[in-house]
């Protein structure tokens, strides 16, 4: 029943016409300065292979949302908590540092960081190579590795930690590392828009189904001359949850709204 509601509703979206009016990403592939990754010149520091500490952090606001790699589709992850999982862990280095990771931050490869396909970001993981038992902690602030059989790629530092670094890859366990305390979330409300319109009309009959079969509050904002139809507010975590939840759904093209922009 709930399936044959949704789809109604997709079918409503598409005979309306109505449009989700957003960008597609710059895939930036011109965005690094070679072609090849390659290992640094030197070997990590003692301060760069100090322990981390791991602590709270709120969710970033950028990384944290549904996206498509290579025509394949992810879904994040609201919460790391209970993530456990063996593989094949690789590495990346010169070819990507000082470049942006996908929460913003710039990579550094003696830092003990790592890339996860689905994760939140920022998380906390503790990786171990399954060939010696070493172990690292790390922070994951990256999207990454985009191979079907690699569950984490590692930075320099943290390869090194593993004694992984003279090898591309290696089999491992990666645990998120859990806190007593609920992941702080963000004091800036979030909205997701589903659609926007010329004409008024056209959304309105999309917002009352929206409302009857998500149980979520569905309004219509005026904005330069476009009607938005927008759902929300979202804490950080169920911003994650509802965009993971509409694209399943079939909604192509939504988008998260902060609050100054409405």
């Amino acid at each position: 029943m709930q399936q044959s509601l949704v789809l109604s509703l997709i079918s409503m979206f598409a005979v309306l016409g109505l449009s989700a009016c957003a960008s597609s990403p710059n895939a930036g592939t011109e965005r690094y300065r070679t072609a090849q990754d390659y290992a640094p010149p030197r070997t990590p520091t003692a301060a760069e292979l100090f322990p981390l500490t791991p602590r709270l952090e709120p969710l970033s606001q950028r990384g944290n949302l549904p996206y498509q790699v290579n025509g394949q589709a992810y879904s994040v992850r609201d919460t790391a908590e209970g993530y456990f999982a063996e593989g094949i862990a690789s590495w990346y280095g010169k070819k990507f540092h000082g470049h942006l990771t996908s929460n913003g931050e710039f990579y550094d490869m003696y830092s003990l960081s790592a890339a996860h396909k689905t994760l939140p970001l920022p998380s906390w993981v503790r990786v171990t190579n399954l060939n010696n038992n070493k172990s690292v902690i790390v922070r994951v602030n990256d999207r990454g590795p985009f191979h079907a059989e690699r569950i984490i790629d590692l930075s320099f530092s943290a390869a090194y930690a593993l004694d992984m670094h003279l090898h591309g890859t290696a089999p491992v366990r990666v645990e998120a590392i859990e806190f007593d305390q609920p992941t702080p979330v963000s004091t800036q409300q979030t909205y997701i828009q589903v659609a926007a319109a010329r004409e008024l009309n056209n959304l309105e009959a999309l917002r009352l189904r929206l409302q009857e079969i998500y149980d979520l509050d569905a309004t219509t904002r005026v904005h330069q001359g476009l009607n938005r139809l927008i759902l929300g507010p979202f804490d950080d975590r169920q911003t994650i949850y509802w965009m993971n939840r509409l694209q399943a759904d079939g909604f192509e093209g939504i988008f998260r709204l902060p609050q100054e922009r409405l």
